[in-house]
């Protein structure tokens, strides 16, 4: 699972840090690579940043965002061509067997190399799936601190009830009149996915979603707002 990145531009402000094979993945190392962009703060507080693959690599004003709060920003990937569920399930249960390899190693490595003591899981669409379900399988351990989910599409494998130890937060856009209702992929109620006991959704209307300024500052206020409560342990369950 090799990190595909453009050249130049962007990206020139990370740097590729090689890591060591995952555990019980013999011969194969699917966690290669995280790419990692510095805050220019010192600083024992990170961001793993979960990127698809087959999507766009991570959004340059998040990681900005989280450099200037005083956040490393990591970046590691998952191939999301084979599909969490349907066709071909031996192959995709390797793959996400391969991604949470990939996550392990990674915290590992942050933990015990990079000396960071706090550690925020980040994902978006539909690398998401794969994020909330290591965070159950890995619900012990707990190894990351909190999960964050942007627009997940939770129609790929994910269903019933999950058990996340950690705070999560999960930011989804709000249908716009006349569009299809977003509730099919974050439903909160009976038959949808139950993430654990410390859950906040954030609805954004589709509007003031990904893209645009203004949708964008009411991202990253509601995003700090909820930090600051979860950094100084006042973490309460809340529809905003």
């Amino acid at each position: 699972m090799g990190l595909m990145v453009e050249q130049g531009g962007a990206f020139e402000e990370y740097e590729a840090v090689a890591l060591p094979p995952g555990p019980g993945v013999a011969g194969r190392s699917p966690g290669s690579a995280v790419f990692l962009r510095r805050s220019a703060r010192p600083s024992r507080r990170a961001v793993l940043h979960l990127h698809d693959l087959t999507g766009s690599f991570a959004p340059a004003d998040l990681a900005r965002w989280y450099n200037e709060r005083g956040f490393h920003f990591y970046v590691t990937d998952l191939d999301m061509r084979e599909p969490l569920d349907g066709a071909g399930r031996r192959k995709a249960q390797r793959s996400l067997r391969a991604c949470f390899s990939a996550l392990d190693s990674a915290c590992q490595h942050l933990r015990q190399a990079d000396g960071i003591d706090a550690i925020i899981l980040s994902a978006q669409e539909d690398a998401a799936p794969a994020a909330a379900l290591w965070c159950h399988a890995r619900r012990a351990a707990r190894p990351v601190d909190a999960l964050i989910l942007s627009n997940p599409d939770f129609g790929k494998g994910l269903r019933g009830r999950l058990d996340i130890s950690c705070p999560v937060l999960v930011i989804a856009a709000s249908a716009s009149p006349g569009s299809r209702p977003a509730g099919r992929r974050v439903a909160r109620g009976q038959g949808g996915v139950r993430l654990g006991q410390h859950v906040t959704w954030l609805s954004l209307d589709q509007g003031q979603g990904a893209d645009g300024a203004a949708g964008r500052k009411r991202l990253f206020d509601e995003m700090g707002r909820w930090l600051g409560a979860y950094m100084y342990g006042q973490v309460r369950d809340q529809l905003l």
